[in-house]
């Protein structure tokens, strides 16, 4: 049965060779007197981009500052810092140049700036936001989709914990997205990336309670497109319309387009990569690889005519029944990924976790996320023998 729903998607895209030097102009065009520019690494520096990115500041009038080292699972203590330099130097927008760790941390940012008391109160769901300085985007890694996404995921240091805040308020009024700005990325973190676009979908696909027949095509001609693509990538990664295909399919995976219609996202996989990511500080893309098969075949049968469809119209395989034909579908995407160098298992992740580990990720992902999941609803315990599995 289809469900309702509401879909909202205000971000401005600007898509292209060479689309980073409008960044000056678009700023302007939101009022916007004075910008925080807000970066990762030192790569962004020495390839020139920042400097493209302040000379079209420069050449649009508006006032900058620049705020350089978030990392993968960006710090909630560089979000403070950032809240207190906009503060400080009287910025009214913001500007992400980098992929989804960066545009996290700058939603964070633009969060503190809006509501009173300790932002962090929001990610850990003791409050709702009720204001979202307005920032915009600079993407150069196509992954997570916050470019035009409603969430933001931080690590707070003190102990260690990866929490996400969703809300449409903090959507960036506009996403720059040049491909050929991706390919410098080295293959691990290009692949980590598609992972991550997949993910986005397959958390929307993998679902009881009803679908939209056409939100079911989009979903698998997405998951199609960036297979293709990441195989290519793989072996060409100057491939300019394989880069494209994967940017934009990144920012349709996650901004809403693949889920309407169904009652609710699964997204346990995200919940158990989550705490991955807090204790051991994995890639993103290349932790949900780790555990997707064991949450797969745990939840297979709870979920069987969706996965039989996926292995016939994502995968082509038909077999004689729907379990076999959905236990070859999940099969043939740990093939997949292997193809590409992405983990199936906590060990070929490089991650070994002690019981009294396992036992903490199981709490802290209950803790965190409850009774979660659409395919097959989850428990604490449920948790801990997915981890275990996975190892």
């Amino acid at each position: 049965m289809i469900q309702n729903f509401n879909y909202y998607t205000p971000t401005r895209v600007v898509f292209g060779k060479g689309t980073e030097n409008q960044a000056g102009e678009l700023v302007k065009s939101y009022q916007a007197r004075k910008v925080l520019v807000h970066y990762g690494s030192q790569h962004a520096v020495k390839s020139g981009l920042i400097d493209r990115i302040c000379k079209s500041l420069n050449e649009a009038g508006v006032e900058y500052v620049t705020l350089g080292g978030v990392v993968p699972n960006p710090r909630l203590s560089l979000v403070y810092k950032g809240i207190d330099l906009c503060k400080k130097e009287n910025v009214d927008f913001l500007l992400a140049v980098g992929g989804g760790s960066v545009i996290d941390s700058t939603k964070a940012i633009a969060y503190g700036l809006a509501n009173e008391g300790d932002v962090w109160e929001l990610y850990e769901r003791k409050k709702k936001a009720t204001g979202c300085f307005p920032l915009g985007v600079v993407l150069t890694i196509a992954a997570s989709g916050s470019e035009m996404s409603n969430s933001s995921v931080i690590t707070k240091e003190d102990g260690w914990i990866k929490r996400s805040y969703n809300d449409d308020i903090a959507r960036p009024k506009f996403a720059v997205m040049d491909p050929e700005l991706t390919m410098s990325l080295p293959d691990y973190q290009t692949e980590s990336g598609c992972t991550d676009i997949m993910m986005h979908t397959m958390e929307r696909y993998f679902v009881n309670g009803g679908s939209m027949g056409l939100t079911d095509e989009i979903a698998q001609g997405l998951l199609r497109t960036v297979m293709k693509n990441a195989l290519i990538l793989h072996k060409d990664p100057q491939n300019y319309e394989a880069r494209a295909e994967v940017m934009w399919a990144g920012s349709l995976s996650h901004n809403g387009l693949t889920g309407c219609g169904i009652k609710k996202g699964d997204f346990v996989c995200h919940g158990l990569e989550h705490e991955l990511g807090a204790m051991f500080d994995v890639t993103h893309g290349a932790g949900l690889a780790a555990v997707w098969s064991s949450w797969a075949r745990y939840v297979m049968l709870d979920c069987l005519d969706r996965f039989a469809k996926f292995a016939e119209t994502v995968l082509d395989i038909h077999d004689e029944s729907p379990e076999e034909t959905a236990a070859e579908g999940i099969d043939a995407m740990e093939d997949f990924f292997h193809e590409i160098g992405m983990p199936t298992s906590l060990s070929e992740l490089g991650v070994h976790p002690t019981e009294e580990q396992f036992n903490k990720l199981a709490d802290d992902c209950f803790a965190h996320n409850g009774h979660k999941g659409s395919a097959k609803v989850m428990d604490r315990d449920d948790y801990y023998k997915i981890y275990k599995i996975a190892a």
